[in-house]
């Protein structure tokens, strides 16, 4: 790095990264609602509504199915008005539709507020990327995507420390209301804090000029896209793809990994704090060093393209282990609570990387577009694997084998991003800039 662009960097104010906390809590505050349900299935709510696994499978899948439509629409959305007032419209509804799960009285009630809570979820993403891409230069979006993501493993890691201890003391219902109440109380700081850059008042004239040096803008970047043109670049569709064979991983292990460490090793909603915790814990700094990386490569002059695609495929070798998990679980639980951490590591450390592909490949005033079309993808393979999930460990559990219908989950999520990886490098061998 030049002594003058090292001076630049020390020298400018960090505001940016005020905004990065918002942004970080607001995902944490995401995932710590959406986990509270598997944390509740087999103790309170399986009993209390006669669930089976196929039941607990279809409410995970009104719940994915709906964030893949909320994906498409809520990407339109916040670009078309704004990332302030996009991220409040969902995290509002997102927070209203937790706390109605406290007074539903059946199964389809709760098909309905799931369907509601991953509707309004669905704007996260799309808002989050397109306030990196706002406030972050492109050297710095990969580590900025990890550590905000990283949002989402602390909500996970949250949850079992504080649902399973709310819902002795008062009830499962004031689980729902207490989590969701949190995101009412963040929507008071994001109207405080956030602007963009161009209006906040609070940026020096060096950290603008720091964020925004590496792009050139033009009349072309101001002017509004077409959502539908967008389906005719194949950036999106490389994009897309990622997001298709690897979304789903991370669905079934967010959804699964309390059913499977009960049902596997026996553990109950006491113990099973502990090796959720580490496996998010895991997650965490692989988010964070995922982003670092392929950032830390491209300051040392790789071209963007070349330290994405080497940092993706480091993680997609990373995640090859949990073929080997069940049969290493055998011997100690803890082999298999350590392995599936590390391919939730790499999965965080590979979502860093492929939401900054977004803003490599596009403008911003398509970016949040871009992210829910490919989030929508990615739902609706969450949706597939929700399924067979349901049909593989409804059948085998019948039939007092459970242990298969994991063990052939397990090979699915170990191979996905391998595939992934080489269908991106097919489709964006060097992640060229849409001309849009």
């Amino acid at each position: 790095m030049k002594k003058e662009e090292y001076h630049t960097e020390k020298s400018v104010k960090q505001y940016r990264w005020t905004i990065l906390c918002l942004v970080f809590f607001a995902t944490t505050i995401n995932y710590l609602d959406r986990q509270v349900i598997s944390l509740l299935k087999d103790d309170y709510l399986e009993p209390l509504f006669g669930w089976n696994e196929s039941d607990y499978a279809n409410i995970v899948i009104a719940f994915q199915i709906t964030y893949a439509l909320g994906m498409l629409g809520s990407g339109f959305i916040i670009d078309k008005i704004g990332t302030k007032r996009g991220y409040a419209l969902a995290l509002f509804i997102w927070s209203i539709a937790s706390i109605a799960h406290a007074f539903v009285k059946s199964t389809f009630g709760f098909l309905i507020t799931r369907s509601a809570l991953g509707f309004s979820e669905a704007g996260n993403f799309p808002a989050a990327i397109k306030t990196v891409a706002e406030w972050f230069p492109k050297k710095e979006r990969a580590l900025a995507t990890g550590i905000f993501n990283s949002g989402t493993n602390v909500g996970a890691i949250f949850a079992p420390l504080c649902v399973p201890f709310i819902a002795i003391k008062f009830g499962w219902e004031w689980t729902f209301i207490l989590t969701g109440a949190i995101g009412i109380i963040w929507l008071i700081f994001w109207f405080v804090f956030y602007q963009t850059p161009q209006q906040h008042k609070k940026i020096s004239k060096d950290e603008f000029q720091y964020i925004t040096n590496d792009e050139n803008i033009n009349i072309a970047e101001t002017q509004k896209t077409k959502w539908i043109s967008l389906l005719f670049y194949k950036q999106t569709w490389a994009f897309a793809a990622l997001k298709f064979f690897t979304d789903p991983v991370w669905w079934f292990i967010l959804f699964w990994l309390p059913s499977f460490l009960n049902r596997q090793y026996g553990m109950t909603k006491l113990n099973l704090a502990l090796p959720i915790a580490v496996v998010y814990t895991m997650a965490m700094f692989g988010s964070i060093i995922g982003g670092w990386l392929s950032g830390h490569l491209i300051k040392l002059g790789w071209p963007v393209y070349k330290a994405r695609r080497l940092a993706l495929l480091i993680f997609a070798l990373c995640a090859l282990p949990m073929l080997a998990a069940q049969w290493l679980g055998t011997f100690n639980y803890w082999n298999a609570v350590a392995i599936i951490g590390l391919t939730a590591s790499a999965h965080q450390a590979w979502s860093a990387n492929i939401f900054t592909t977004v803003s490599d490949m596009f403008p911003k005033k398509a970016i949040a577009s871009v992210v829910g079309i490919g989030g929508t993808v990615g739902a609706v393979g969450g949706v597939l694997i929700s399924k067979l999930a349901g049909f593989l460990l409804t059948y085998y559990s019948n039939l007092g084998k459970i242990e298969v219908g994991y063990y052939i989950m397990f090979i699915i999520c170990s191979m996905a991003y391998i595939i992934a990886w080489i269908i991106f490098s097919l489709l964006a061998p060097k992640m060229p800039k849409a001309e849009i």
